[in-house]
């Protein structure tokens, strides 16, 4: 059954990406939600994670929520590797390209300004991968964003983070369907190995203590992990999540020719609101990670640090079925919108 294509596409053309390759009829699917004002200056970026299509997160974007769509014009635009963007699996081009935050958020920012006429954004908000997207842009484009909240990321992929991203890759390329380096059907066994090395990063050492896979409905643990786990990342295409792995892990806000590889340079850079909200138990994005950034802030027009409290690890960062956490961002960003 072929699902309805609710989403837009802006065609960027051949585009000369970070690493010298030209990537030819460059797509980026995006949808938006609400109206853009007169003004121009009500709009909310809303970058996808992880293996995220623009459906998978939207459940944030609510009447009275903080990316409430009646006072906001949210654009969720989809991160290239998802599938719906330009991805391995839309692309016939082999190997396919490297891509780069800092050419993701060049293209959104074509998106913006060519389609739209937007000069100025009113808050990047982004989890996890969206999050890394969201310190890009604040660092990019500073003149344009007012306010970036940074949900469960970092400005730079830390050496734990990358190691995590190996012993992700390791298990879902181990499977035979991988030959030089590409799969060439989808990865059964890899798949499933790949949810079971996640389980353990994504969910906090005290989610388990506590059981608290009972509160999302199962019944034992085995049961938590073949559910949500085993066929997590199942729908999507390998070769897509291979490729998003190396766009996080090429993460650094600094990597550019503006910044030269300097961290503090790409840090100072940046004059919007910034508020950094790691997840409290997150094993990958953590707290000391945010803390270790915040000083370096210097020319923002205000810097807070201020974790989620939540036994969720991670996912404390994307909580459609935890309603405490869900409770925590809105209440935390609506009034970070409303400052």
């Amino acid at each position: 059954m072929t699902l309805p294509i609710d989403y837009e596409t802006f065609d960027a053309g051949d585009v000369t990406l970070q690493s010298g390759d030209v990537f030819p009829g460059m797509r980026l699917a995006y949808k938006t939600y609400g109206r853009l004002n007169a003004a121009k200056d009500n709009v909310i970026v809303y970058p996808t994670s992880f293996s995220a299509q623009h459906f998978d997160t939207e459940w944030l974007v609510s009447p009275g929520g903080a990316l409430d769509p009646e006072r906001y014009f949210i654009v969720i635009p989809n991160l290239f590797g998802n599938g719906l963007s330009s991805s391995p699996s839309n692309t016939p081009q082999l190997p396919f390209p490297t891509v780069s935050y800092y050419d993701a958020v060049a293209v959104q920012h074509r998106l913006l300004t060519e389609r739209f006429g937007i000069s100025t954004i009113a808050l990047v908000y982004g989890w996890s991968m969206g999050g890394m997207q969201a310190y890009h842009w604040a660092a990019a484009y500073p003149g344009m964003v007012q306010r970036a909240a940074i949900v469960c990321g970092s400005a730079k992929c830390s050496p734990f983070n990358h190691v995590f991203l190996e012993g992700v890759k390791a298990a879902l390329t181990a499977d035979p369907a991988f030959v030089g380096g590409r799969f060439i059907a989808q990865p059964v066994a890899g798949m499933r190995a790949m949810g079971r090395v996640y389980a353990g990063w994504a969910m906090s050492h005290g989610f388990y203590r506590d059981e608290l896979w009972r509160k999302l409905g199962f019944i034992s643990l085995e049961d938590f992990l073949a559910r949500s786990w085993d066929g997590a990342f199942a729908r999507r295409d390998a070769n897509d999540l291979l490729a998003q792995i190396g766009i996080w892990q090429r993460g650094d806000i600094s990597n550019n020719a503006s910044f030269g590889g300097d961290i503090s340079k790409a840090m100072t850079a940046i004059t919007s609101r910034m508020l950094l909200m790691p997840g409290q138990t997150d094993c990958y994005f953590q707290v000391q990670d945010n803390a270790a950034e915040l000083p370096f802030l210097v020319n923002a027009r205000s810097a807070e640090l201020k974790p989620i409290p939540s036994l969720y690890g991670h996912r404390a960062g994307n909580p459609a079925l935890i309603p405490t956490d869900r409770a925590f961002i809105n209440t935390t960003i609506a009034a970070f919108l409303n400052d």
